[in-house]
């Protein structure tokens, strides 16, 4: 039987659910940041990104990444005050796919 596209819904499929997650500006440095460092603080991410994201973007960003169960942020209830982020399992399972990433874009800079 073949599939037709005007019978199919792409917002019913794996790909758009896995986007909606994932997209954003920064939502993937983050993630690639925090996959290979793999615990953070907010303001070695900001450095790490660089200027081009504002605290309050960043801020934004981990909130949602955590939402989506992707990240998990750690209080110390210490002064100064000491957070950090690291993967969740659910995170973790992105790092094959961060990995492809990065793979791909090494092989591919260069042309």
């Amino acid at each position: 039987m073949t599939r037709r596209i005007s019978e199919e819904n792409f917002n019913e499929t794996g790909f758009c659910h896995s986007i909606a997650i994932i997209s954003g500006k920064f939502k993937l440095c983050v993630l690639y940041a925090i996959m290979e460092f793999e615990i953070v603080r907010f303001n070695e991410l900001r450095r790490y990104i660089g200027n081009n994201i504002s605290v309050k973007t960043l801020s934004s960003v981990l909130k949602q990444l955590q939402a989506d169960g992707l990240i998990e942020r750690k209080d110390y209830h210490e002064k100064p005050l000491k957070v950090e982020y690291f993967l969740t399992e659910r995170g973790k399972t992105l790092i094959p796919i961060l990995d492809k990433l990065c793979e791909w874009g090494e092989n591919y800079k260069k042309v």
